[in-house]
């Protein structure tokens, strides 16, 4: 198993649990609001916001973390990522953040200790870019969005 090194922000609620799998078979551990008055936040119908989780990561190098979003907070209430997935680099060590949006049709509550997001660990592949003079034909060719069937 991966170790992924955690330590809390300065004023952080050390009660908030670390990120963790709530089941054996999940790809994705919580993300917990540690926000630092412990209250709550209300995220109006297509506002959003930052939420903090009182944490700093140390990433291996060769790996990222996607956060994403909970798929019940979507369903239910609209609350989902605007830039899902978010990358978080192996190199960064500042604040780990959620911005979460509300594209519900109601202002949503969040409260401290909250699940709000999902994190995946995944392994990065580099690549180098090369100048061409031409690229390979394919069956697709230069067909855009939508152009290999409905939607």
């Amino acid at each position: 198993m991966l170790a992924i090194r955690v330590i809390r922000e300065e004023g952080a609620d050390p009660e908030i649990p670390l990120p963790a799998y709530e089941t054996d078979g999940a790809a994705g551990a919580d993300l917990r609001a540690n926000l630092p008055d412990r209250g709550t936040v209300m995220l109006e119908p297509g506002a959003r916001t930052l939420i903090p989780t009182g944490l700093r990561v140390e990433i291996p190098a060769g790996y990222e973390i996607q956060v994403r979003p909970r798929s019940g907070l979507a369903l239910k209430h609209g609350i989902t990522l605007p830039n899902t997935p978010g990358t978080i680099d192996s190199d960064y060590r500042g604040p780990l953040a959620v911005i979460l949006l509300n594209a519900g049709q109601e202002a949503f509550e969040i409260v401290h200790g909250d699940r709000v997001a999902q994190m995946v660990v995944a392994p990065v592949l580099r690549a180098s870019f090369e100048l061409a003079e031409q690229l390979s034909e394919s069956t697709r060719g230069a067909g855009g969005f939508g152009s290999t069937g409905r939607g």
